[in-house]
């Protein structure tokens, strides 16, 4: 599977490192095959600054990345991505064309302006649930939880909570015994259970 991990500037890092570090874990602890195809996609393909400065350069850009099976979107500073009218373009296609859409943190925030979520559970950071429930009141915007699973559409609480997601999603796409495996080859008590 093609896992396409949209990134920005002032991108939260956890948000995109953990679900990065979790699906590369597993598949390079897999022994059977290779299950995951792992790129960081950024609007030009070039550096992107997240948050406290830290440089990434994203795998492509939006003219040359690969087909995705599962778009992660993750959050940050986003008041500035929800106002760019070719990038929620650009999430509402790919998420039309994936078979999986993911948001992590505040990510939600784009899915919901790109018009991907309008009536789904969707959670997101704890701090900005209820100006997320305000801003959108179609969604039903989820407090206490970890990640929710609508079936298409994933989407995570903040930060570390991607992680969890993230794991999930290895048992989801391939097996628990492999998500199993991820957590403790990255030394991280998975918190299983969504709330």
């Amino acid at each position: 599977m093609n896992i396409g991990i949209y990134i920005y500037d002032n991108a939260e890092v956890l948000d995109f490192s953990g679900p990065f570090e979790v699906f590369t874990t597993a598949t390079r602890i897999c022994t059977d095959e290779e299950p995951f195809h792992v790129f960081m996609i950024g609007e030009t393909g070039k550096m992107v600054t997240a948050r406290a400065g830290y440089q990434v350069r994203p795998n492509y850009g939006f003219d040359d990345h690969p087909p995705i099976d599962v778009l992660i979107v993750v959050g940050g500073f986003h008041y500035e991505e929800i106002k760019k009218v070719n990038i929620l373009d650009w999430i509402t296609k790919q998420a039309d064309q994936a078979r999986f859409v993911a948001s992590v943190c505040s990510g939600t925030w784009l899915l919901a302006e790109a018009g991907v979520v309008t009536n789904q559970n969707v959670t997101t950071h704890w701090e900005d649930i209820s100006i997320l429930q305000q801003s959108y009141p179609g969604l039903n915007v989820q407090e206490n939880v970890r990640w929710i699973d609508e079936g298409k559409i994933i989407t995570s609480a903040g930060i570390s909570a991607g992680i969890d997601m993230s794991l999930h999603l290895v048992g989801k796409f391939h097996s628990s015994r492999l998500a199993e495996k991820t957590a403790r080859q990255m030394e991280y008590k998975w918190v299983k259970r969504v709330g």
